[in-house]
């Protein structure tokens, strides 16, 4: 006699695989915008970085103030 515990069981197999895709779906959405946050930080630093370095080359210029009226 055959286990009725080790029988497939469509409705559970429906159910997990509907689970499964919607877990796909947002993996991918998640790992896009982990992508996008990544590319941004990278490109934040090269920023900073860059003006850092080319700042130490020249000065700022004077920041021009406006005149107070009396």
């Amino acid at each position: 006699m055959k286990n009725p515990w080790l029988k497939k069981n469509p409705l559970m197999s429906m159910w997990l695989s509907g689970a499964n895709a919607a877990a796909g779906a947002v993996r991918g959405r998640m790992m896009a915008e982990c992508r996008r946050q990544r590319a941004a930080m990278v490109n934040e630093g090269i920023k900073q970085a860059t003006d850092f370095w080319t700042g130490v080359l020249g000065a700022k210029p004077p920041v021009k103030r406006r005149k107070k009226r009396p």
